[in-house]
Formats: structure tokens, sequence, C-alpha cells
């Protein structure tokens, strides 16, 4: 130590220097607090406040009984924005809405422009938004299996956007929210934002255990949830009805309040009823368009009992004021007319043709998928990492995403990847990267890149 600044900061930043130099390791135990504290001749609340800071930084996750460690991730960037790759990066990370599929904007803008009553879309109007545009969203939220009103719907500027303010105004900082133990990183770096605590709860071939969440709300102080039982990511597991009913039925004896993200859900033929139907009084439920169409309008849909609702509008007015109402009208069109709807089941048969093609490409039983996802989980032969494995296929001229980038605190990450089928421009890119992928798994590469 020896430090002019604060002992807890000097800590927490020689922790984070350890970690990037390799002297410390994910998964790693690090010492208990009251040990630490002897050992540098300090006290406990210092180490306390180190460490708490540590975590903060996502480069530790303590678990109470168990002690603390290195987070899983603490090596791994989790941000999964576009970034700049070499020319001809072929793209199988970013989960991108098979854009060439989606309906023609110039036709909307041209139905659009010649209403007289254009000019209201370009005012101050109900943060909640209209009423026009909520009562779409009910629509919207019906193709999920959720029964809502208008008086329970808010307009968000997007799924993401309406996670922000779920977890922002719902939840003060050093809450704890159950998540499953991989999950999607924006809620992980959303939860660190807002100085939240992620919980990894284990998870089986249906998802998050009922146990496991029962057990560590007994263990620790939880007061959310977030799951995404229509279509995991990253797994794609499709949670059954009996698992979100136990589970349900273990959040309500918790008094957890969930947050559900249904990102996913409509790649699926069926996408089951949402766990906010089973306990809407302590949800609220995420229904976004852009894994459908249109992702740059960015328009979703959260509908949630009315004492969350408002809060859910403070958060919208806090951040933006309100969603842009001409995007959300262009995006109610499409779903009032049929055309959102048709353009799903175009975008679900080419997906289905993608996993098709991943099926005749890869290794038999090497991956989870569902029948027309828009991604797969591919689980990796030792001795890959998936971090190993990512750096790899980019050296290949690939980008995908490996398993640390989803893992939660100090879950331990699998051998696994996640793979995009929509990033491809077409089927035959697509087969192209997968079967590089399939001979990086058999160590048939060649050392010479990029291949694309």
């Amino acid at each position: 130590m020896g430090s002019e600044g604060p002992l807890y900061k000097e800590l927490a930043d020689r922790i984070e220097r350890d970690v990037s130099a390799g002297r410390l390791k994910p998964g790693q135990k690090l010492p208990t607090h009251r040990d630490l504290a002897d050992a540098l001749g300090i006290n406990v609340s210092t180490i306390t406040r180190g460490y708490r800071e540590a975590e903060r930084r996502g480069l530790v996750a303590g678990t109470v009984g168990r002690g603390t460690f290195v987070a899983s991730d603490a090596t791994t960037d989790s941000f999964m924005m576009k970034k700049e790759f070499p020319a001809g990066m072929l793209e199988m990370g970013l989960n991108t809405p098979l854009y060439e599929h989606d309906p023609d904007v110039s036709e909307a803008l041209l139905r659009l422009g010649r209403r007289k009553d254009i000019s209201q879309f370009l005012r101050y109007t109900d943060p909640s938004g209209l009423r026009a545009h909520r009562e779409a969203g009910v629509q919207w939220a019906a193709r999920y299996g959720l029964e809502t009103t208008h008086d329970k719907m808010v307009v968000c500027a997007g799924a993401q956007h309406a996670l922000s303010c779920g977890l922002s105004i719902l939840f003060s900082p050093g809450r704890r929210i159950a998540t499953d133990c991989l999950t999607y990183p924006g809620i992980k770096s959303l939860a660190s934002m807002n100085g939240l605590r992620l919980v990894p709860i284990p998870m089986d071939e249906q998802g998050m255990t009922p146990e496991g969440l029962d057990m560590a709300c007994r263990r620790d102080e939880i007061q959310g949830l977030y799951l995404m039982p229509g279509s995991h990511n990253p797994t794609n597991i499709f949670m059954p009805a009996g698992r979100r009913d136990e589970l349900a039925e273990v959040a309500l004896r918790h008094n957890l309040l969930l947050i559900e993200d249904d990102a996913y859900g409509l790649t699926c033929e069926q996408p089951g009823v949402p766990m906010a139907a089973r306990m809407p009084d302590n949800s609220i439920h995420i229904s976004g368009v852009a894994k459908c169409f249109w992702a740059g309008m960015r328009v979703a849909f959260v509908s949630a009992a009315k004492p969350i609702r408002r809060k859910i509008i403070e958060a919208v007015v806090n951040t933006i004021w309100m969603s842009p109402t001409l995007n959300a009208e262009l995006v109610s069109m499409w779903i009032a007319d049929g055309t959102a709807e048709r353009v799903l089941l175009t975008k679900r048969a080419e997906a289905a043709k993608r996993m098709a093609v991943a099926r005749e490409t890869l290794p038999s039983g090497s991956f989870h998928g569902q029948p027309s996802g828009f991604f797969i989980w591919l689980s990796l032969p030792e001795p890959w990492t998936g971090a190993d494995f990512e750096a790899k296929a980019r050296e290949l001229g690939i980008n995908l995403f490996c398993a640390e980038k989803f893992v939660v605190g100090d879950a331990e990450a699998p051998r696994a990847a996640r793979l995009s089928l929509t990033g491809a421009r077409s089927s035959e890119e697509l087969r192209k990267g997968l079967e590089t992928v399939s001979d990086l798994m058999a160590g048939e590469y060649p050392e010479t890149v990029p291949l694309f």
C-alpha cells in the first residue's frame, strides 16, 4: 500500500492491476476480510470497502458463506456493441435482425406524410406514450402471450431503455438482483452503472433452477429477479410452463420484483405465457420490436401494474421526457395493419433456413438453438476456453462471443461460445463461416489470417 489516496481505493486499484497482469486469475478466491486486514495491518472496514469498490468495477464477486472471488469475466470485455474490425470480418457475434427483410420504411413515411395530423407526433406528449401507441403495445404484448391493457403500458425508446428505466427507478444502489449464472451482458453493465449487485443462480436444461433461487433468497437479501424465459440469451433455452410456475411461486414467496425481458421470445413459434402473467402485481414485461423489424426506431413496450408503471413513467421523464412519438407511430402502423406479423414470419423462415445450415455444418450435438432462433450456443471441446476460441476465431476473420462475456459474478464460465446466425449477409456466407468454426473446433485451421 503506501499511496496518499484512500486506502480502500488503493486496495481496489491493486486488485485491478493484479487482475490485468494475470497475477490474480478469474475464479481465484481472495483472502477473507479479517485475514487481509491482519496481513496489511489495517482495519477490516477498509478491506470491506476496498472489496466493495473492486466489485463495483466488476473485478470481484462476493457470496455470503463462500467468500470473495475474482469475477469470472474480470479479464473479458463484455461490451457487445459493433467495433471497428478489419475489412472482411464476418459478423457472428451481434444478433442483427435480418435487416434485408425489414419492411419498406419509405412507403410508411409516404403514408404518414399524407396525413393532416402529423404535427401531433412532433410535440411534447404524455410521457407514457399516446393512447393509440399504448394500445398497439397491448396488441404486440398479446403476440407474446401476455394479456394487458393500455393503462398498464408505457412506450420506451427500445428494450435497453426500458431495462435502464426499470433498474434505475425500482432498485436503490447496493440492492441485489437474481439472474441466471449466464445472462445478457447489457443487464450486467446496467446493474454496474446503477450500483446494483447481480447474484448468479444455477441453471439446468430448463433454465434457472427454483431451488437455486430459493437458496439464494434465503442466503442473501435479494429484491429483484431478471429473466429471459422465452428464448434465453445466450443459451437459447426455452423455459417450459412448469418451470415458470415454480419460479413464480418462489419469487412471490420472497416478494421479488420481476423484470422479464422477452427480446427473443417471438423467434419461437409458441413463446409461452410470460412469467409476468403469473405475478402481475410484482413484475414488468418488456416486449421490444428491434429483433423483429426496424431496430433503429428504438421502440419497446413495457407492461406493469399501475404502482410500478408510475415509477417507470417517472424514469422515462428523467431520462428522455418521452419516447420519440413519430417512431412509435410508424411502429404502431405496422402492428395495426399486420405488416409486423408478416415480417416476423418471413424472418423466422429465414432464421430456420440458417439453423438448418448450422445443423448441416457443425458437429452433431455440439450446439443448442431454437428451430427459428437467431443464434446458437456452441459447446467447445477441450482444451478450448471460450475466450481463447473467440480470440482465435477473430484471427481467422470471424467475430463471435465467448461464454465469459455472459457469466455473472463468480459463476464458472463453461467451454462455450454464442454464434449469431443473422450477422452474415447470406446463408452461403454463414456456411463458410461455420465451416471455419467447425475446423477450428477440430484443430484443423490454417496459420495464415484472415480467411474473410
